[in-house]
């Protein structure tokens, strides 16, 4: 295909990180093939994307849309009203923009954008991240032209002839976490020679994994490591005063971590949610790996996530309800056990699946072409 004439691409969905980073990444490895391509995200109006995008150098507009209640409220109907809102809003979008694809990637926002491409006649492409299949994503499939899946079995969602397995794009390869480390160090004034163990609760924060440190600080205070904690914005204050008042020195907590390349490379151990975009790159890292997989989620597909790993021995899983008696000395028990992580890491490293996001562009651009 010629490439002369650059490509216009909208790319929408978000709500989460596990929708962000993916769609970020199909973002550069469209740029990467063609340096020119036009590209620009619809996200939903208050929601993270909203911070993340334009911070990673793209253009996005804000939709009113939300999501439904699931018990009977008169909430839903404003939640309808701001559905027709945004279907509104997002023809007008497309209209305007006049994209070659749309590509969605889960997410409230993605609804009324794709929905109205594939009226207007415009090839669209999901990229579906879990090995369950959300719920927006189901319900576009049926006028989408390619759906890309990480996991096997996707047929039980998806039409079959649609569906590619690419393998979930991540922020980024992480080959060169060895040579960040001194660096990594001093950027979270973390000690040399003293482990680190690093804790991941996600964008918005996991209530178990937060719960399970904060009842366990005086362990923590006293293990011979460092804790860089991740607590996500819903937890930070608390958390942040709770060390505080500990009097701790090996303890460092953030709200959110910009820079996770130096945040893989500081950490000896990792603890995690089981997304299956966070999994995707926790391969790639190929540090050890304790899974807490989170129980609210549908079809609990975090533990299935979980299990792929740790029935092949790369990752160490342990249940939500189980984090808060097991969780902290886990961690510490496996910071110290040399050939157990060994075998961790180089478990893990099997298991990754590089250049999903190249595999994902080249689709992308294949449509635009057809």
């Amino acid at each position: 295909m010629n490439l002369q004439k650059h490509l216009r691409i909208i790319i929408s969905g978000g709500g989460t990180g596990g929708h962000i980073f993916p769609a970020i990444s199909i973002a550069n490895a469209l740029r990467k093939i063609d340096p020119g391509t036009e590209i620009l995200f619809v996200g939903a109006e208050g929601r993270m994307e909203m911070e993340k995008i334009p911070a990673a150098g793209y253009k996005i507009i804000g939709l009113p849309v939300a999501g439904l209640y699931r018990s009977l409220t008169l909430k839903n109907f404003k939640v309808i009203i701001k559905l027709i809102k945004s279907l509104r809003m997002a023809k007008k979008v497309i209209r305007d923009f006049n994209p070659d694809v749309v590509v969605g990637v889960g997410g409230y926002a993605s609804g009324p954008v794709l929905r109205q491409a594939g009226k207007m006649k415009i090839p669209t492409l999901i990229q579906e991240q879990n090995s369950y299949a959300g719920i927006t994503n189901k319900l576009l499939a049926k006028k989408a032209a390619v759906i890309c899946v990480a996991y096997d079995s996707m047929e039980k969602y998806f039409p079959l002839e649609k569906i590619i397995k690419t393998g979930n794009p991540v922020r980024q390869n992480f080959d060169n976490l060895k040579d960040l480390e001194d660096e990594a160090l001093k950027f979270f004034n973390l000690k040399k020679g003293l482990p680190v163990i690093l804790v991941l609760g996600g964008s918005l924060g996991a209530g178990g994994i937060n719960s399970s440190l904060s009842d366990s600080i005086s362990i923590m205070k006293d293990a011979d490591c460092q804790w860089l904690w991740q607590t996500g914005k819903h937890y930070f204050e608390n958390v942040k005063a709770l060390v505080s008042v500990s009097f701790s020195e090996n303890i460092y907590v953030h709200g959110f971590i910009n820079r996770m390349d130096l945040a893989y490379a500081a950490a000896d151990i990792i603890v995690s949610r089981a997304g299956a975009g966070t999994i995707s790159e926790l391969c790639l890292v190929g540090k050890p790996v304790i899974l807490i997989p989170s129980p609210n989620v549908a079809e609990d597909h975090q533990t299935k996530n979980a299990r792929a790993l740790s029935d092949r021995e790369a990752a160490v899983l342990i249940s939500d309800n189980e984090a808060i008696k097991m969780l902290v000395n886990e961690a510490v028990k496996l910071v110290s056990d040399k050939k157990k992580k060994e075998k961790l890491s180089d478990n893990i490293l099997k298991m990754a699946d590089r250049d999903a996001d190249i595999r994902i562009a080249k689709e992308v651009i294949k449509l635009a072409g057809e």
